[in-house]
């Protein structure tokens, strides 16, 4: 089994938590939003892009997205990139369909559960 260390497995931690916080923030941030189109064409480009960068919840999910990247530069310094990006990869997969599913309310079908549960299956048998 490949040796994890325990800083290893907070900033993997962290990274999922921070990648699904920041892509959950902002799906709904440009749900808030509206439609880009219609804006633009009542207030012109700069106030679609002033609608788009003034979301509290925009700038949440950036900020992050932006400890997400920082945890991954940490991890990759604890481990290898062919274990820490398929874990992390798979982990937030499954995380952004249980946020969407339960902050959203999208409707996550079963086809994208099973398909969450072969991707961690697939990241178990990299461990071992």
């Amino acid at each position: 089994m490949t040796h994890l260390s325990a800083d290893t497995v907070i900033t993997i931690v962290l990274m999922v938590a921070g990648a699904t916080v920041g892509e959950t923030l902002i799906s709904a941030a440009m749900t808030r939003v509206g439609d880009l189109d219609e804006i633009r064409a009542k207030s012109g480009l700069i106030g679609a892009i002033k609608a788009v960068v003034s979301s509290p919840y925009l700038i949440g999910g950036i900020t992050c997205m932006a400890i997400s990247f920082f945890s991954l530069l940490f991890a990759l310094s604890g481990a290898d990139l062919s274990l820490v990006a398929p874990a992390t990869n798979s982990l937030t997969f499954i995380a952004t369909a249980i946020a969407a599913k339960f902050y959203l309310k999208e409707n996550v079908d079963r086809r994208r559960w099973l398909a969450a549960v072969f991707v961690a299956a697939g990241v178990a048998l990299l461990t071992r």
